[in-house]
């Protein structure tokens, strides 16, 4: 049966994690995760957009899938499970990243990063009409700021001159649909190891990804002995650091722990890449780019408060096909990332 994440230790922990690895693994996912709004920018200046993203999710999906083998995970999931990860993965890889990185050929780093920050306020959206979940009106309260902070960014003299209009809507299309990835997620019958689905959410969404590459022609426009060493090494941080370090740090904080100091993430990676964004690629910041950043990061820092204090109802539980669940450890469920570049 399929259940949210506890703030509780694993079965077999009898002490909470020191306090210094719980902010080592914090940290990793603030800034890999921050930064690959970044790296994506970068990468895009030599590497065609869809096969570099398609390549970078491949890649790692493949790597963790064959790691978890050798340590003895149970990669192999049955066929409803599978279609439920391909599913999600074409959602959240293929759709919610692989357009972020299209965009960012004519969108900055950090405005990227900021309306992607939008997801919260969108997944709040579907809960309480597709959904039809009662939502507090505090977190109500709170989306309707962010979205007056969303208004901000996208103002003509508040956002960046490089900015067109067609890559914010291609970013905004993005949040979409990464937001409803994250809920369906756990409305879907998803293979019991969360790491295990994140692998194949990443094979399937890759593959989609090249499949769009090379029926749109990228794979012409790719010239490897021009490409700059940044735009290489940038696909290289993706794929390590963004895919499989950062992913692996916030796997093991959902299970060690609270979920109200995990989801701290959402909030803060906008703000790395902000900054990064701006000490690393000299992006403008304007009065207007400010405000808006301060309305939505204040109001998503406020839904995810809530949120933790008064968690909504959980979706009717899906249960595990009993070909998954061979140990306690499978049985183990938690719910898939979703957020925002849970998988960046």
């Amino acid at each position: 049966m399929r259940r949210a994440p506890s703030s509780a230790p694993r079965a077999g922990h009898t002490l909470a994690p020191p306090s210094w690895r719980v902010w080592s693994a914090l940290s990793i996912v603030y800034v890999l995760w921050g930064g690959t709004y970044v790296a994506i920018r970068v990468m895009v200046e030599d590497v065609p957009p869809l096969l570099g993203a398609g390549a970078r999710f491949a890649i790692a999906g493949v790597a963790m899938l064959v790691f978890l083998a050798a340590r003895g995970h149970r990669v192999r999931v049955s066929p409803r499970s599978l279609v439920a990860a391909g599913l999600v993965g074409l959602l959240l890889p293929a759709g919610g990243n692989g357009l972020v990185t299209v965009a960012e050929r004519d969108v900055p780093a950090g405005l990227a990063a900021l309306l992607i920050a939008s997801v919260p306020l969108w997944l709040v959206l579907m809960r309480s009409t597709v959904g039809r979940e009662r939502v507090h009106r505090g977190t109500l309260a709170g989306v309707a700021v962010g979205f007056c902070g969303l208004g901000l960014l996208l103002l003509p003299g508040s956002r960046p001159a490089e900015a067109t209009a067609g890559g914010i809507l291609l970013v905004l299309v993005a949040a979409g649909s990464w937001a409803t990835g994250s809920f369906l997620s756990p409305r879907l019958s998803m293979p019991s190891d969360p790491l295990v689905s994140t692998g194949w959410q990443m094979v399937v969404g890759g593959g989609a990804l090249l499949a769009g590459a090379l029926a749109t022609g990228e794979a012409n426009d790719l010239h490897l002995a021009d490409a700059s060493a940044k735009s290489l090494l940038a696909f290289a941080y993706l794929v390590i650091a963004g895919s499989l370090v950062a992913f692996t740090a916030y796997a093991w904080l959902l299970q060690n722990v609270p979920i109200s100091k995990v989801a701290t993430y959402a909030y803060v990676n906008p703000l790395v890449a902000v900054v990064l964004g701006w000490a690393l690629l000299s992006e403008q910041l304007s009065v207007g780019t400010l405000a808006g950043a301060g309305l939505i990061v204040a109001s998503v820092a406020a839904i995810v408060t809530r949120e933790s204090a008064h968690p909504p109802p959980e979706p009717e539980p899906v249960p595990v096909p009993a070909s998954e669940a061979t140990t306690a450890e499978d049985e183990r469920c938690i719910k898939q990332p979703a957020v925002v570049d849970s998988v960046s």
